[in-house]
């Protein structure tokens, strides 16, 4: 049975943290593939405030291009428009059957996971893998005395599910905190400062190309 990991996200734009994420998540759980989905429409932020769904495809295909672990998947415009984690995964079983599956995603989402939508059914369908956060900010908030770890938060999580009666299997991925994230990029571009080194070459020159993140709108 091959194992293969679903990494969604905006990845607007996608850096060398959310690679260096996927490659973690593959040499730590002996993982096959991972296939990335760019969100369509992620519930929680505002598609306006976006770059487009095809701006943002291009530039995970370039930046894992090198490596052939990594897969890039479209979704169907049906399917994407809800951006269900359950609907993703219905559609990629359909692709790949016979697959112990795995997510991977950052902490501030796997803390969302007792409210997602049909989760009784996806949750214990997949191996979740669990991102520290790589927002600077985050990183500094963790010299706090007061900040819970990172295992305690992610316990908490499984504590909530099982009183919703859903088991869950989940790890924590083993990794640095890189200080990158898509908002520092983003506001680096629009004050015209360069993000050479915090973005593979190819997406630099895309971004670059195409003139994104120049203003606060797409």
């Amino acid at each position: 049975m091959q194992k293969l990991a679903i990494f969604g996200g905006t990845f607007d734009p996608v850096h060398w943290g959310h690679l260096l994420i996927a490659q973690t998540a593959l040499s730590q759980c002996g993982i096959d593939q991972a296939i990335w989905i760019p969100s369509a429409s992620p519930p929680h932020k505002s598609i306006a405030s976006m770059s487009s769904l095809a701006h943002r495809e291009e530039m995970v295909r370039r930046a894992i291009a090198y490596n052939p672990a990594f897969v890039m998947q479209s979704i169907p415009g049906e399917i994407a428009g809800t951006s269900y984690a359950i609907a993703t995964l219905k559609h990629l079983q359909g692709i790949y059957p016979h697959t112990r599956w795995y997510w991977i995603l950052g902490l501030d989402a796997f803390q969302t996971l007792p409210r997602w939508y049909r989760r009784q059914e996806l949750i214990p369908a997949c191996d979740w893998l669990v991102a520290p956060r790589l927002d600077p900010a985050f990183e500094r908030s963790q010299l706090d005395a007061k900040v819970q770890p990172m295992h305690f938060l992610c316990q908490q999580v499984e504590l909530q599910l099982l009183s919703q009666s859903i088991p869950i299997r989940w790890s924590i991925l083993s990794m640095p905190q890189l200080p990158i994230s898509s908002s520092l990029i983003r506001h680096y571009c629009r004050q015209n400062r360069s993000i050479r080194g915090l973005v593979p070459e190819a997406v630099r020159h895309y971004i670059s190309l195409e003139k994104l993140y120049q203003s606060d709108r797409p």
